[in-house]
C-alpha cells in the first residue's frame, strides 16, 4: 500500500520505517527541511536501538519530503504523527494537528483515503479532524470527481528504547473508526504484523512467545481514550510504589522486596513497580495532564490521576532532601549525575528527571557535573546555559564529588569500578535513584549507599 506519514519524530519515523520494512511504499513528510535533508542522506535524527539497521533495510521503500503535494495525492493511508505539546492548562496544543488536517484536505486526490490520528490527541479529535478535512476539501477549486475519506484513530504504545521491538511484535494493535471500510484498509495495512508473516530481521528476532497479535477494532472515542487510560494506569503504578516506598522507609521494609512480592500476583504484575525518582519522558506527564484537562471539560475531577502527578513531582524533591540529610549543607558542594535521558536506550530529554534535579541543586548553590552515554549532545544543545558541567565519562563525573546520584539506569553504570571511583570522590556517597546498583558491592567498595525508597 501507499502510505504517507506527517511528522518524523519518534512515533512518525519509527512507524514509517517499520511499515516500509513490511513492504509498503512510505512517504515521510516533515516541515523541518534540515531533518528531511539529513534523512535523505541516511542520517537518523534520534537514537533508538536498531532503528538505523531497519531504516537502511527499508530505504528502497522510503521517501522523505517536506511537500504535501508530493506525499499526499497517491497515499491510500495518511498518518498524522505530529507533536501535541502541553499548554499551561495541561490540554494539548493542537496547532500542528490542525495544520496537518487542513493540508491533507487540500491535497488528497483519491476517491477514498484513510486519515489516521497516530498522535496522542484528546477524545473527540477524530471528529474535529473530520470537520477540518471537509472544510479544506469544500474550499478547493481543483476537485475532479468524488474525494472520499474516513478518519481513524490508531494510538501508539511504543516504549522509547524498545520502539522497534514494540512496532514489530506489539502487545496489541488498536484501531478506532466509525467507517467499516477504514477498518478494513487498516487491517490490510497491518496484516503482516497481526499474522506475524513477515521475515524478522536477524538482529531483532521474533520472540518465541509472540504469535498472532490481537487487533482491537472499536469506535473513534474509545480508541482515543484507550491511549490516555493506558498511560495513566502505568503512571499510577509507578507513583503507587513510590508512595509505598515512603511507608517502607519509615518502618524499615525493603521496597524492592515489597515490589517483587506484590508483582508476583498475576492480577498486578511486576512491571512498573520499581521505586525511585519517578517517571519522565514525552508521554506520562503530557497524557495524564491532558486526561485531567479533558475530564475537566466535562465537569469531572480525576483525583487519582492528579495524585499520581503530584507524587511523581515530589520524588525529585526527595533527591534534594536525601542529599541534605547526608551532607547537611549543599551550598558549595559538588554533585555528579549519572544519566541525563529520561530512561536508558534513548537520547530523549523531555521531562527527564535529571533536568529538574540539576536545576534544583544549582538553585541551592551546588556545582553539578553529569554524564550520559547517548544524550550529552542533545543536552548541550537544549540546556547548555543551565550550568551543568558535562563530562566524557563516569570517572570524570565522580572526581572530587561530594555525592553521586544515579538518575538513569544505563547498563554502563552497573559495572563501574566503584572501588576505584570511591577513592576519587571527596565524599564517597552514592544515591541510587533507580534501585539498580548492587548495594553490598558498593558498600564493600567503600561507598556510602543511599536509595530513594
Amino acid at each position: 500500500m501507499r502510505v504517507a506519514i506527517i511528522g518524523t519524530g519518534y512515533v512518525g519515523l519509527t512507524t514509517g520505517v517499520c511499515l516500509a520494512f513490511m513492504g509498503h511504499t512510505v512517504s515521510c513528510l516533515d516541515s523541518d527541511e534540515a531533518k528531511i535533508k539529513a534523512l535523505r542522506e541516511g542520517k537518523i535524527p534520534i537514537y533508538e536501538p536498531f532503528l538505523e539497521e531497519v531504516f537502511h533495510e527499508a530505504l528502497p521503500q522510503l521517501n522523505f519530503t517536506s511537500s504535501y503535494s508530493e506525499a499526499i495525492p497517491e497515499a491510500e493511508v495518511v498518518f498524522i504523527a505530529v507533536g501535541t505539546p502541553p499548554t499551561p492548562s495541561g490540554a494539548p496544543n493542537l496547532e500542528y494537528l490542525s495544520q496537518a488536517a487542513k493540508s491533507i484536505g487540500q491535497h488528497i486526490t483519491r476517491d477514498f483515503v484513510v486519515v489516521v490520528n497516530k498522535s496522542t490527541v484528546p477524545i473527540g479529535s477524530g471528529n474535529w479532524v473530520d470537520s477540518l478535512l471537509r472544510e479544506a476539501i469544500a474550499g478547493r477549486t481543483d476537485k475532479s470527481g468524488t474525494l472520499g475519506f474516513a478518519v481513524a484513530s490508531n494510538p501508539e504504545f511504543l516504549r522509547e528504547g524498545s520502539a522497534l521491538h514494540d512496532s514489530l511484535y506489539p502487545d496489541r494493535i488498536v484501531i478506532g473508526a466509525d467507517e467499516p471500510r477504514a477498518l478494513e484498509v487498516l487491517y490490510s495495512l497491518y496484516r503482516p504484523i497481526v499474522d506475524q508473516t513477515f521475515t524478522p530481521p536477524n538482529y531483532l528476532p521474533r520472540p518465541e512467545t509472540v504469535g498472532a497479535v490481537p487487533l482491537l477494532s472499536t469506535d473513534l472515542a474509545s480508541a482515543e481514550l484507550i491511549k490516555y487510560a493506558a498511560n495513566a494506569f502505568l503512571a499510577l503504578k509507578i507513583s503507587f510504589i513510590n508512595e509505598i516506598g515512603l511507608v517502607a522507609e519509615r518502618v524499615g521494609a525493603n521496597i524492592g522486596e515489597v515490589g517483587r512480592g506484590i508483582g508476583l500476583d498475576s492480577r498486578i504484575g511486576p512491571r512498573f513497580l520499581s521505586a525511585g525518582i519517578g517517571w519522565g519522558g514525552s508521554c506520562f506527564g503530557k497524557d495524564t495532564a491532558a486526561l485531567i484537562a479533558t475530564a475537566g471539560e466535562y465537569g469531572l475531577h480525576l483525583p487519582i490521576v492528579e495524585a499520581a502527578k503530584k507524587i511523581n513531582s515530589r520524588q525529585r524533591d526527595r533527591v534534594v532532601e536525601k542529599l541534605l540529610n547526608e551532607l547537611k549543607i549543599l551550598k558549595g558542594r559538588t554533585v555528579g549525575l549519572l544519566g541525563l535521558a529520561f530512561k536508558p536506550n534513548t537520547d530523549d530529554l523531555r521531562e527527564a528527571p535529571a533536568i529538574e534535579i540539576a536545576q534544583k541543586l544549582i538553585d541551592r548553590g551546588v556545582r553539578v557535573k553529569a554524564h550520559d552515554p547517548i544524550a550529552m549532545e542533545k543536552f548541550e544543545q537544549s540546556y547548555g546555559k543551565m550550568g551543568v558541567v558535562l563530562c566524557q565519562s563516569a570517572e570524570q563525573v565522580v572526581e572530587d564529588c561530594d555525592a553521586v546520584v544515579l538518575v538513569t539506569e544505563w547498563n554502563d553504570y552497573r559495572d563501574l569500578d566503584w572501588e576505584a571511583l570511591a577513592k576519587k570522590m571527596r565524599s564517597a556517597l552514592i544515591l541510587d535513584g533507580r534501585h539498580t546498583l548492587d548495594k553490598d558491592k558498593l558498600m564493600r567498595a567503600g561507598m556510602r549507599y543511599v536509595s530513594i525508597s
